[in-house]
Protein backbone atom coordinates (compact mmCIF):
# COMPACT_ATOMS: atom_id res chain seq x y z
CA UNK A 1 0.00 0.00 0.00
CA UNK A 2 1.65 3.50 -0.74
CA UNK A 3 2.70 5.42 1.90
CA UNK A 4 0.11 8.36 2.59
CA UNK A 5 1.70 11.76 1.77
CA UNK A 6 2.11 14.36 4.75
CA UNK A 7 2.80 18.35 5.04
CA UNK A 8 6.37 17.00 6.19
CA UNK A 9 7.07 15.01 3.46
CA UNK A 10 5.73 18.29 1.30
CA UNK A 11 8.55 19.85 3.47
CA UNK A 12 6.98 22.15 5.73
CA UNK A 13 7.19 20.69 8.95
CA UNK A 14 4.13 21.96 11.48
CA UNK A 15 5.64 20.09 14.73
CA UNK A 16 9.14 22.26 13.92
CA UNK A 17 7.16 25.36 13.98
CA UNK A 18 5.61 24.32 16.93
CA UNK A 19 8.81 24.07 18.65
CA UNK A 20 10.15 27.71 17.35
CA UNK A 21 6.61 29.18 19.10
CA UNK A 22 7.96 27.95 22.46
CA UNK A 23 11.32 28.41 22.10
CA UNK A 24 10.83 32.29 20.75
CA UNK A 25 8.32 33.37 23.44
CA UNK A 26 10.35 34.24 25.88
CA UNK A 27 12.33 36.65 23.62
CA UNK A 28 9.12 38.37 22.80
CA UNK A 29 7.67 38.29 25.90
CA UNK A 30 10.82 40.10 27.49
CA UNK A 31 10.11 43.19 25.17
CA UNK A 32 6.86 43.47 27.04
CA UNK A 33 5.65 46.40 28.98
CA UNK A 34 1.95 47.26 30.17
CA UNK A 35 0.85 48.42 26.91
CA UNK A 36 0.95 45.05 25.09
CA UNK A 37 -1.76 42.80 25.63
CA UNK A 38 -1.44 39.89 23.81
CA UNK A 39 1.41 37.40 23.80
CA UNK A 40 2.63 35.40 21.61
CA UNK A 41 0.89 32.05 19.29
CA UNK A 42 -2.17 34.02 18.89
CA UNK A 43 -3.32 35.82 15.23
CA UNK A 44 -3.00 39.28 15.85
CA UNK A 45 -0.81 41.16 18.18
CA UNK A 46 -2.58 44.09 20.78
CA UNK A 47 -1.11 46.76 21.75
CA UNK A 48 -3.45 49.66 23.71
CA UNK A 49 -2.40 53.56 23.19
CA UNK A 50 -4.22 54.36 25.96
CA UNK A 51 -1.83 54.98 28.22
CA UNK A 52 0.59 57.86 29.87
CA UNK A 53 3.50 58.66 27.64
CA UNK A 54 7.04 58.05 29.70
CA UNK A 55 8.96 60.91 28.38
CA UNK A 56 6.40 63.76 28.69
CA UNK A 57 4.09 62.17 31.26
CA UNK A 58 1.22 62.70 29.46
CA UNK A 59 -1.23 61.22 26.85
CA UNK A 60 -1.13 61.95 23.60
CA UNK A 61 -3.53 64.59 22.76
CA UNK A 62 -3.59 64.15 18.91
CA UNK A 63 -1.68 60.83 18.38
CA UNK A 64 -0.72 60.46 15.32
CA UNK A 65 0.57 56.54 14.08
CA UNK A 66 3.41 56.15 11.57
CA UNK A 67 4.53 53.21 10.15
CA UNK A 68 7.75 51.58 8.00
CA UNK A 69 9.18 48.55 6.86
CA UNK A 70 12.18 47.54 5.78
CA UNK A 71 14.72 44.48 5.25
CA UNK A 72 18.51 44.33 5.76
CA UNK A 73 19.24 43.43 2.19
CA UNK A 74 22.32 41.19 1.05
CA UNK A 75 23.69 41.68 4.25
CA UNK A 76 22.25 38.67 4.59
CA UNK A 77 23.98 36.89 2.60
CA UNK A 78 27.38 37.40 4.33
CA UNK A 79 25.38 36.41 8.14
CA UNK A 80 24.34 33.24 6.10
CA UNK A 81 27.75 32.80 5.22
CA UNK A 82 29.19 32.80 8.38
CA UNK A 83 26.67 31.23 10.40
CA UNK A 84 25.76 34.51 12.31
CA UNK A 85 22.33 35.04 13.22
CA UNK A 86 21.59 37.18 16.20
CA UNK A 87 22.72 40.56 15.03
CA UNK A 88 21.13 40.85 11.60
CA UNK A 89 17.72 40.83 13.84
CA UNK A 90 19.40 43.96 15.48
CA UNK A 91 19.74 45.41 11.76
CA UNK A 92 16.74 44.69 10.81
CA UNK A 93 14.83 46.27 13.57
CA UNK A 94 16.88 49.54 13.27
CA UNK A 95 16.77 49.58 9.53
CA UNK A 96 12.86 50.04 10.35
CA UNK A 97 12.82 52.26 13.58
CA UNK A 98 15.42 54.45 12.36
CA UNK A 99 13.19 55.46 10.03
CA UNK A 100 10.42 56.22 12.37
CA UNK A 101 12.90 58.10 14.66
CA UNK A 102 13.14 60.89 12.05
CA UNK A 103 9.99 62.39 12.66
CA UNK A 104 10.06 62.50 16.12
CA UNK A 105 7.96 59.36 16.96
CA UNK A 106 8.63 56.90 19.73
CA UNK A 107 8.49 53.30 18.06
CA UNK A 108 5.48 51.50 19.86
CA UNK A 109 5.98 47.81 18.39
CA UNK A 110 7.48 45.72 16.01
CA UNK A 111 6.61 42.53 13.69
CA UNK A 112 9.00 40.68 11.52
CA UNK A 113 8.47 37.65 8.67
CA UNK A 114 11.07 35.15 8.19
CA UNK A 115 10.69 32.88 4.62
CA UNK A 116 12.84 30.34 4.53
CA UNK A 117 12.94 27.33 2.24
CA UNK A 118 13.08 24.20 5.79
CA UNK A 119 12.76 25.63 9.01
CA UNK A 120 15.91 25.32 11.15
CA UNK A 121 14.08 26.13 14.57
CA UNK A 122 17.83 26.83 16.62
CA UNK A 123 18.76 29.21 13.14
CA UNK A 124 15.53 30.95 13.36
CA UNK A 125 15.74 31.49 17.30
CA UNK A 126 18.78 33.30 17.21
CA UNK A 127 17.36 35.49 14.61
CA UNK A 128 14.34 36.48 16.40
CA UNK A 129 16.60 36.91 19.59
CA UNK A 130 18.29 39.40 17.84
CA UNK A 131 15.41 40.95 16.73
CA UNK A 132 14.15 41.00 20.54
CA UNK A 133 17.26 43.03 21.71
CA UNK A 134 17.06 45.36 18.85
CA UNK A 135 13.54 45.98 20.44
CA UNK A 136 14.80 46.49 23.78
CA UNK A 137 17.43 48.49 22.55
CA UNK A 138 14.57 50.90 20.32
CA UNK A 139 12.01 50.73 23.44
CA UNK A 140 9.58 48.49 21.51
CA UNK A 141 7.79 45.83 21.67
CA UNK A 142 8.25 42.87 19.70
CA UNK A 143 4.11 42.18 19.37
CA UNK A 144 4.41 39.49 16.49
CA UNK A 145 5.65 37.87 13.51
CA UNK A 146 5.22 35.19 10.66
CA UNK A 147 7.66 32.20 9.84
CA UNK A 148 7.10 30.80 6.63
CA UNK A 149 8.26 27.67 4.92
CA UNK A 150 8.56 27.69 1.12
CA UNK A 151 9.32 24.16 0.09
CA UNK A 152 10.87 23.99 -3.59
CA UNK A 153 10.68 27.72 -4.13
CA UNK A 154 12.99 29.45 -2.20
CA UNK A 155 16.82 28.25 -2.07
CA UNK A 156 17.68 25.55 0.17
CA UNK A 157 19.52 26.60 3.45
CA UNK A 158 18.62 30.15 2.70
CA UNK A 159 15.89 32.35 4.90
CA UNK A 160 15.35 36.36 4.08
CA UNK A 161 13.46 39.00 6.61
CA UNK A 162 11.10 41.86 6.65
CA UNK A 163 10.43 43.98 9.40
CA UNK A 164 7.25 46.00 10.22
CA UNK A 165 7.55 48.68 12.82
CA UNK A 166 4.98 51.24 14.21
CA UNK A 167 5.32 54.35 16.23
CA UNK A 168 2.93 57.46 17.53
CA UNK A 169 3.95 60.87 17.12
CA UNK A 170 1.97 63.99 18.67
CA UNK A 171 0.70 65.93 15.67
CA UNK A 172 2.07 69.06 16.22
CA UNK A 173 5.54 67.78 17.01
CA UNK A 174 5.79 66.13 13.66
CA UNK A 175 9.59 66.88 12.00
CA UNK A 176 9.24 66.91 8.57
CA UNK A 177 12.28 69.73 7.83
CA UNK A 178 9.97 72.01 6.18
CA UNK A 179 11.17 74.64 9.23
CA UNK A 180 14.85 74.59 8.00
CA UNK A 181 16.41 77.53 7.15
CA UNK A 182 20.18 78.84 5.86
CA UNK A 183 22.32 79.45 8.50
CA UNK A 184 21.02 75.92 10.80
CA UNK A 185 23.36 74.00 11.86
CA UNK A 186 23.89 70.16 10.56
CA UNK A 187 24.90 67.35 13.26
CA UNK A 188 26.08 63.76 12.51
CA UNK A 189 25.71 60.93 14.75
CA UNK A 190 28.20 58.72 13.82
CA UNK A 191 27.39 55.06 12.35
CA UNK A 192 29.00 51.89 13.37
CA UNK A 193 30.49 51.20 9.94
CA UNK A 194 28.50 50.01 6.96
CA UNK A 195 24.92 49.52 8.99
CA UNK A 196 22.57 47.61 6.39
CA UNK A 197 23.67 49.49 2.81
CA UNK A 198 25.96 49.44 0.24
CA UNK A 199 26.32 45.52 0.21
CA UNK A 200 25.92 44.52 -3.29
CA UNK A 201 29.14 46.95 -3.94
CA UNK A 202 30.92 45.03 -0.63
CA UNK A 203 30.05 41.82 -2.02
CA UNK A 204 31.61 42.51 -5.78
CA UNK A 205 34.84 44.13 -4.26
CA UNK A 206 35.39 41.83 -1.09
CA UNK A 207 34.21 38.25 -2.48
CA UNK A 208 34.69 38.78 -6.24
CA UNK A 209 37.56 41.13 -6.86
CA UNK A 210 39.69 40.43 -3.97
CA UNK A 211 38.40 36.71 -3.87
CA UNK A 212 38.06 36.78 0.14
CA UNK A 213 36.26 34.20 2.48
CA UNK A 214 33.68 35.24 5.38
CA UNK A 215 36.65 33.83 7.99
CA UNK A 216 39.64 35.60 5.71
CA UNK A 217 41.44 38.28 7.66
CA UNK A 218 41.93 42.15 6.60
CA UNK A 219 45.32 42.94 8.31
CA UNK A 220 44.72 46.93 7.97
CA UNK A 221 41.36 46.69 9.83
CA UNK A 222 42.62 44.24 12.03
CA UNK A 223 39.40 42.07 11.57
CA UNK A 224 38.18 38.90 9.61
CA UNK A 225 35.88 40.13 7.13
CA UNK A 226 32.76 38.81 8.82
CA UNK A 227 33.76 40.95 11.83
CA UNK A 228 34.31 43.95 9.32
CA UNK A 229 31.24 43.56 7.83
CA UNK A 230 28.44 42.08 10.40
CA UNK A 231 29.06 44.79 13.10
CA UNK A 232 25.52 45.98 13.27
CA UNK A 233 23.38 48.65 12.44
CA UNK A 234 22.96 51.60 15.73
CA UNK A 235 19.42 52.33 16.88
CA UNK A 236 19.15 55.90 17.60
CA UNK A 237 15.29 55.75 19.32
CA UNK A 238 16.59 56.04 22.78
CA UNK A 239 18.97 59.01 22.45
CA UNK A 240 17.15 61.13 19.73
CA UNK A 241 13.41 60.68 21.89
CA UNK A 242 15.77 61.79 25.38
CA UNK A 243 17.23 65.36 22.98
CA UNK A 244 13.79 66.18 21.79
CA UNK A 245 12.26 65.81 24.96
CA UNK A 246 13.29 69.12 26.00
CA UNK A 247 12.86 70.96 23.57
CA UNK A 248 9.65 72.68 21.34
CA UNK A 249 10.89 70.34 18.27
CA UNK A 250 10.25 73.00 15.08
CA UNK A 251 11.96 75.75 16.48
CA UNK A 252 15.22 73.71 17.43
CA UNK A 253 15.12 70.66 15.75
CA UNK A 254 13.66 70.78 12.53
CA UNK A 255 14.60 67.81 10.53
CA UNK A 256 16.13 64.47 10.45
CA UNK A 257 17.78 62.19 8.07
CA UNK A 258 18.00 58.42 8.01
CA UNK A 259 21.32 58.30 6.13
CA UNK A 260 20.62 54.79 4.07
CA UNK A 261 21.15 53.72 0.68
CA UNK A 262 22.06 57.00 -1.12
CA UNK A 263 23.88 57.86 1.24
CA UNK A 264 24.72 61.80 2.90
CA UNK A 265 24.32 62.67 -1.38
CA UNK A 266 20.60 61.34 -1.45
CA UNK A 267 19.17 61.38 2.11
CA UNK A 268 19.76 64.90 2.91
CA UNK A 269 17.19 66.71 0.40
CA UNK A 270 14.59 64.71 1.59
CA UNK A 271 14.28 66.69 4.67
CA UNK A 272 14.61 70.11 2.88
CA UNK A 273 11.87 72.30 1.66
CA UNK A 274 13.18 74.05 -1.75
CA UNK A 275 16.04 76.41 -2.40
CA UNK A 276 17.80 75.03 0.56
CA UNK A 277 21.11 72.69 0.49
CA UNK A 278 23.34 70.89 2.86
CA UNK A 279 27.05 71.96 2.88
CA UNK A 280 28.75 69.17 4.24
CA UNK A 281 32.47 68.99 5.09
CA UNK A 282 34.90 66.25 4.34
CA UNK A 283 36.93 65.97 7.66
CA UNK A 284 34.49 67.05 10.38
CA UNK A 285 34.32 63.29 11.32
CA UNK A 286 36.43 60.65 11.13
CA UNK A 287 35.85 58.42 8.16
CA UNK A 288 35.71 54.68 9.78
CA UNK A 289 38.48 52.31 8.13
CA UNK A 290 36.38 49.90 6.39
CA UNK A 291 35.29 52.96 3.97
CA UNK A 292 38.73 53.19 2.98
CA UNK A 293 39.48 49.47 2.24
CA UNK A 294 36.74 49.21 0.00
CA UNK A 295 37.35 52.20 -1.80
CA UNK A 296 41.17 51.70 -2.49
CA UNK A 297 40.26 47.81 -2.80
CA UNK A 298 37.51 48.31 -5.30
CA UNK A 299 38.82 51.79 -7.09
CA UNK A 300 35.52 53.14 -6.15
CA UNK A 301 35.48 57.00 -7.00
CA UNK A 302 34.72 59.41 -3.46
CA UNK A 303 31.43 60.77 -5.37
CA UNK A 304 30.53 57.16 -5.18
CA UNK A 305 31.11 56.28 -2.07
CA UNK A 306 29.52 59.46 -0.34
CA UNK A 307 26.50 58.75 -2.82
CA UNK A 308 26.32 54.51 -2.09
CA UNK A 309 27.67 54.49 1.83
CA UNK A 310 27.09 56.67 5.41
CA UNK A 311 30.73 57.02 5.15
CA UNK A 312 30.60 57.20 8.74
CA UNK A 313 27.47 59.10 9.51
CA UNK A 314 24.09 56.96 10.42
CA UNK A 315 21.67 60.17 11.26
CA UNK A 316 22.06 63.97 10.88
CA UNK A 317 19.77 66.14 12.66
CA UNK A 318 19.27 69.85 11.04
CA UNK A 319 18.98 71.84 14.45
CA UNK A 320 18.98 75.21 14.92
CA UNK A 321 22.93 77.39 15.58
CA UNK A 322 21.73 78.15 18.82
CA UNK A 323 21.12 75.23 20.40
CA UNK A 324 23.11 73.32 18.40
CA UNK A 325 25.80 72.81 20.90
CA UNK A 326 22.96 71.91 23.60
CA UNK A 327 21.54 69.62 21.00
CA UNK A 328 24.38 67.48 21.22
CA UNK A 329 25.14 67.43 24.73
CA UNK A 330 22.41 65.73 25.37
CA UNK A 331 22.53 63.40 22.75
CA UNK A 332 25.88 62.48 23.89
CA UNK A 333 24.77 61.97 27.61
CA UNK A 334 22.59 58.78 25.75
CA UNK A 335 25.62 57.59 24.58
CA UNK A 336 25.86 58.53 21.11
CA UNK A 337 29.08 60.01 19.18
CA UNK A 338 28.18 63.24 17.80
CA UNK A 339 30.24 66.03 15.43
CA UNK A 340 29.12 69.33 13.72
CA UNK A 341 29.58 68.48 9.88
CA UNK A 342 28.25 71.40 8.12
CA UNK A 343 24.94 73.88 7.61
CA UNK A 344 21.90 74.73 6.01
CA UNK A 345 22.58 77.00 2.83
CA UNK A 346 20.50 78.68 0.52
CA UNK A 347 20.79 77.49 -3.10
CA UNK A 348 17.58 78.99 -5.11
CA UNK A 349 15.77 76.08 -7.29
CA UNK A 350 18.08 73.77 -5.94
CA UNK A 351 18.18 71.11 -3.17
CA UNK A 352 21.12 68.92 -2.57
CA UNK A 353 24.34 67.59 -0.35
CA UNK A 354 27.12 69.49 -1.17
CA UNK A 355 30.09 67.86 -0.07
CA UNK A 356 33.13 70.14 0.07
Amino acid sequence: MAKKLTYQAAGVDIEAGARLVKSIASFAKSTYGPRVLSGVGGFSGFFSLDYENRLFKRRYREPVLVASTDGVGTKLDVAQAVGLHETIGIDLVAMCVNDLVVCGAEPLFFLDYLVTSRLDVDETAAVVKGIADGCKQAGCALLGGETAEHPGTFPDGKYDLAGFSVGVVERKKIITGRTAEAGDTVLGLASSGLHSNGFSLVRKIVFEKLGLGVEDRIEELGATVAEALLVPTIIYARCVRAALSAYKVKKVVKGIAHITGGGLVENIPRILPAGLSAKIRKGSWPVPPIFGFLQKAGDVAEDEMYRVFNMGIGLVLVVSPYYAHAVAARLEKAGQTVHTIGQIVATPGKCETIIT
